[in-house]
């Protein structure tokens, strides 16, 4: 009697380990993935299985953010189309030295951080009328942010500190608040501010070449403890 043989594994189409993140901002398969009738079918539309690794070290373009004091990249389901029908997304944040993660909300999803270098003083407020929350995270200590709430992570430290921020959709969205509000029309940052403090046009053109690019350097306090000049 002959003994059974296993079936024979597939052979990976296309497959190339050596090239991450190749189907990044590729809009055509993210419109196919959207629109497949079952998950089966989304799976067999990215036959190759490197393409379901995400390499934050090689993060393809539109999916950082960098500045003085460091940067952020997102694995999204725009830079890491496999995501589509998960219901989640990441994103990891280098922060340098002083780096300070300026204050920021994500409008559809909550935000679980995870701190795996270094430490973060991570601070929330929720809405109006809420207490703003401030915690000293250490390594592998999580913090949370709601959904919603304005916050931001700042590396007290003058060495580097890695978080690893975990959110429940696959395109959480970001908005930075003071960058979003000066961004308005000078009547409407005039009118927020208050009668009592007038701004001409050039005042609010300087106010926004001012504010720096997330990741920015922060506090002056840590700026001066570790001889960091901005």
């Amino acid at each position: 009697m002959t003994a059974p043989t296993s079936p024979s594994k597939p052979t990976p189409t296309n497959y190339s380990p050596s090239n991450p993140n190749s189907l990044a901002n590729n809009k055509a398969l993210i419109q196919s993935l959207l629109l497949a009738p079952t998950a089966k079918d989304r799976i067999n539309l990215i036959p190759n299985p490197a393409d379901f690794v995400f390499d934050f070290s090689k993060p393809p373009p539109n999916s950082s953010t960098t500045g003085k004091g460091g940067h952020t990249v997102r694995a999204d389901r725009e830079s890491f189309p496999p995501l589509v029908g998960t219901s989640v997304s990441m994103t990891l944040g280098f922060l340098g030295p002083c780096g300070f993660n300026t204050p920021h909300t994500h409008p559809r999803s909550a935000e679980i951080n995870v701190v795996v270098k270094g430490s973060l003083v991570a601070e929330f407020t929720l809405e109006n009328g809420s207490p703003t929350v401030v915690n000293s995270v250490g390594t592998n200590q999580m913090t949370v942010f709601p959904r919603g709430a304005l916050h931001t992570e700042f590396n007290p430290g003058c060495g580097d500190a890695l978080f690893v921020a975990g959110f429940a959709d696959e395109d959480p969205g970001v908005q930075q608040a003071a960058q979003t509000f000066f961004g308005f029309e000078q009547e409407v940052v005039q009118a927020a501010v208050g009668n009592g403090f007038t701004f001409e046009g050039k005042d609010v053109d300087t106010f926004r070449g001012m504010i720096p690019a997330n990741v920015a350097l922060g506090v002056e306090s840590c700026l001066k403890e570790c001889g960091i000049s901005k």
